[in-house]
């Protein structure tokens, strides 16, 4: 074989290449416009958006305020004098009434801010 048959067989396989990119480029480019078209489709399926009348508007009377008051537990009586034991389903939430003592439990100095942070404890 001559060079003129080598350099004709390169030539060859570098325009298949060229051609494939090319090819295969024009199929991406393809898929993602039919993916955009599709998009838009469904997009245009689905429900508008909702207007500002639809929006939730504040009460007449104002904003809802939050309301603080101290809770305190219903104590339960202990079965050992000869009583059934209470069942889970005939308990009620805890902290289900309202507290006698309605300030708010403050810090006390010399106090410990939290379990295992180094304080001394109530002293």
């Amino acid at each position: 074989m001559s060079t003129t048959t080598f350099v004709l067989a390169a030539t060859s396989s570098e325009v298949l290449n060229v051609i494939a990119a090319f090819v295969g480029g024009l199929f991406i480019a393809g898929a993602l416009v039919w993916a955009v078209q599709f998009g838009m489709r469904v997009q245009d399926r689905e429900l508008p958006r909702p207007r500002m009348e639809d929006q939730p508007h504040l009460p007449e009377t104002g904003p809802v305020r939050e309301l603080r008051e101290m809770r305190e537990p219903d104590e339960l009586s202990d079965a050992m004098d000869g009583q059934e034991r209470l069942m889970p389903h005939q308990l009620h939430h805890s902290a289900s009434r309202r507290g006698k003592d309605q300030r708010r439990k403050r810090w006390l100095p010399g106090s410990s801010g939290g379990f295992g942070s180094g304080g001394l404890g109530h002293v």
